[in-house]
Formats: C-alpha cells, structure tokens, sequence
C-alpha cells in the first residue's frame, strides 16, 4: 500500500486528510473500547484516543508509511494504556475503599464514540477482574480474545516476540477463566428484576428485597472524595440495612432512581429532582437473583455522565473531601 504521505500538496493532501479524518472516526469505537478496556477510565480513554489521533498527525508529518491505520491506531492506544496502567496502579494500591471502574452509560443521547458493543467484557465485574493481570497480560488478553487480533499484529503492537504473547495469553485466559463472571441470558427476567428492586428502594417496602437478593449478595462502594464502604459488605442482611438505609436517603432527600444500562448491565442512575447526579448503582443478576451491587459515588468518576449534585450536599459528605484519587 502506498504511503498516506505520496500525495502532493494542495487539494490532494486536504482530500487525504479528509478521508483520514473519516476513517478515524469510524475507528474511534473501537480504539475508544480498547482503551477503555485496558484503562477502566472513561476520561482516561478519550485522552488516549485523542493523543492516538495527534501522534497519527505528527507520524505522518515526519513522512512515516502507515499501511493499516486500524492497526497503527490500536498500537498507539494499546501502548498508551499500557503507560497509562503502570501509572495508576501504585495509586489504585493505595486507594481508600474499593476501586470500580468509571461506568459506561448506555442512552441515547451518547456521543458516538462512546457507544461501543456492551458486552460483557464492559461489565463492571469483568473490569474488576482484568485489574488483576499485568498491563501486557491485559493487552494481550484483549487483543486477542476481544478484538481478534491475530499473533503476528499483537507481536508488532505490544515489540514482543509471537511465543511471549502466546504464553502471555495463556496465562492470561487460565486466570480469566477461571473468575470470569457470569450474568443471565434472559434479559426480560432480569430488567423485571431490575424494575422491581428499583421500586421497591423508592417505595421503601424493602420486604420484596429478600427474595430478590442472594444469601451471599455483595455490596461495593467507589466514594473516592465523597462517602464511601470502607469494605464490601457481605451477606442478604448486611446488604439489606444498607439499602434500607439507601431507601431512606431517597426518601429525606427527594431522590430518585432512573434505570440505564451500566457497562451493559443493569443499573441506575440516583438523581435529585432537577436531574443532578448522586450516584450510579449497577447490579450483576445470576440464577433469577441480585447477586452483587456495586455504587459509584466519586464524583471525578461520574463527570462525564452530567451535571452533579453539589459538594456540600449531605449525601455527599457536606463538602468533606479527601485526598483519595478517582484512580
């Protein structure tokens, strides 16, 4: 393939750019998606895919001969997730509480660029669980297992030899596999589920919660600067007093839940009357019940999703913050 740089100046390089622009664009849920998936950071993947773009333009001002511009753009992104990854993870190490992932909201009004496959290598649980490879087991994994990649592409992206990536991958799977989380098939069961422990929260006749939530039900809290569960909370009672006390924070403070798809799962938002954002509830459904809750309170996490209910709500700490990172 000729190079993208063979083109003369004037109308034939603007083309070029042109059509590069577009074929960027419809990149961009892809790359988006692999940086995401390797970062667990929404902020984080749409710098990364911006810086992907800027190196693309500069590489290409230096007379570099780009051949595939998909896989040129999944090497730099893969690389740059990679830095990224290394970076925080003395900070995720060190974070107060549990760390989730910044979520993933399924609507319509979305950008583009953000409405990637939900799949469940988006979910929250799985997410959780490629935080425990390393950077390049996690790249592998999801060149390969997610993204297809063949060994040859992998080997060039990530400078490794084809053996290394293989057992790379290896290593990877068996881990993977053996935790991977499981969700049910039956959607319309589950969004009845889902409807009816939402209502129940707002009603506050929590008694229909017991049948919903599994005997060993676990609930996650990601504060970071606002309150948060020091500890996952264990067990259908424990998790029961929380929500109860979730009910009552509903009540008091005239909130309410609007259901959306979480990283493909189902969950909701917990908005006041004006439509400001407390937090996000996402819930993993297995065998016809709730098996885990998971919150995102920190507001650095849910920025992108809209406008937020103020620092020195009550809900929020009143104002307290802390020196904890969203990463």
């Amino acid at each position: 393939m000729p190079s993208r740089r063979d083109s003369p100046a004037g109308c034939d390089s603007d083309a070029g750019h042109t059509e590069e622009a577009a074929e960027f664009v419809a990149l961009r849920p892809l790359l988006f998606s692999l940086a995401y998936q390797m970062t667990g950071g929404v902020a984080d993947a749409e710098d990364i895919v911006s810086e992907a773009y800027l190196r693309l333009r500069r590489a290409e001002a230096n007379g570099t001969r780009i051949d595939s511009l998909k896989n040129y753009l999944s090497s730099v992104v893969t690389r740059l997730s990679i830095d990224q990854l290394r970076s925080a993870r003395s900070r995720r190490e060190a974070y107060v509480g549990t760390w989730l992932p910044e979520p993933l909201i399924e609507s319509a009004s979305t950008p583009e660029f953000e409405r990637v496959e939900l799949a469940d290598t988006l979910s929250m649980a799985f997410l959780v669980l490629l935080e425990t490879l390393t950077p390049t087991e996690r790249a592998v994994f999801l060149l390969r297992e997610v993204f297809e990649f063949d060994y040859p592409q992998i080997s060039r992206m990530l400078d490794k030899s084809e053996p290394y990536c293989r057992q790379l991958l290896s290593r990877a799977r068996q881990h993977v596999d053996a935790r991977k989380p499981r969700f049910d098939a039956n959607n319309g069961d589950r969004d009845q589920l889902t409807a009816s422990f939402f209502t129940a929260l707002e009603d506050g006749d929590l008694d229909p919660l017991i049948t919903m939530l599994a005997a060993d039900v676990v609930a996650y809290g990601d504060g970071g600067n606002g309150p948060s569960l020091p500890r996952p909370v264990d067990g259908r009672d424990k998790v029961l007093r929380l929500l109860t006390a979730v009910s009552r924070a509903a009540a008091d403070h005239q909130l309410h839940f609007e259901r959306v798809l979480v990283n493909g799962q189902p969950g909701a938002l917990f908005v006041d009357g004006d439509g400001l954002l407390l937090n996000v509830i996402a819930l993993d459904v297995v065998d016809g019940v709730i098996q885990t809750v998971r919150s995102i309170v920190n507001p650095d996490k849910l920025a992108h999703i809209g406008p937020l209910i103020s620092e020195d709500h009550p809900l929020r700490g009143g104002g307290r913050r802390s020196a904890r990172s969203r990463r």
